[in-house]
């Protein structure tokens, strides 16, 4: 009955850390497509206005 209870303990402890992962993955990935989205929108406006100096 305790390796049932440690197995059991491993996989829930393997499946809180999976979780927690998964969600501050789709936190970045929701991060990285609003950055890519600014940047799209500046590249846009310094073609448009000609102004090219960093």
């Amino acid at each position: 009955m305790n390796i049932l209870l440690i197995i059991v303990a491993i996989i829930a402890v393997i499946l809180l850390f999976t979780g927690g992962f998964v969600q501050s993955l789709n936190f970045l990935l929701w991060v990285g497509i609003i950055l890519l989205v600014l940047a799209v929108i500046i590249w846009l406006v310094r073609m448009l206005t000609g102004n090219r100096t960093p």
